[in-house]
């Protein structure tokens, strides 16, 4: 009966973990050099990372690009890493 237990736990967490389809289980990216920003009027500023902060608290990202700080919803940028 214990070994039953054993194994039916095994499975379902390895169920669990496969179930998150293309999304990492452990994310260990946090260094990104280029990005590019959606601003309010549907314009776009891109260029190299100088800094960059997650909130956890929240959705937004706080991004340096060319000395000018974005503080924006997440979904209106894009992280890239080389």
């Amino acid at each position: 009966m214990k070994k039953l237990l054993v194994t039916l736990l095994l499975l379902a967490s390895l169920l669990l973990l496969t179930a998150c389809g293309n999304r990492a289980v452990f994310d260990t990216t946090y260094t990104f050099t280029y990005a590019m920003v959606a601003l309010p009027d549907g314009s776009y500023v891109e260029g190299p990372v100088q800094s960059w902060r997650d909130y956890d608290d929240g959705d937004q990202l706080q991004v340096t690009i060319d000395g000018v700080t974005y503080l924006t919803h997440a979904s209106n940028v894009v992280l890239m890493s080389d």
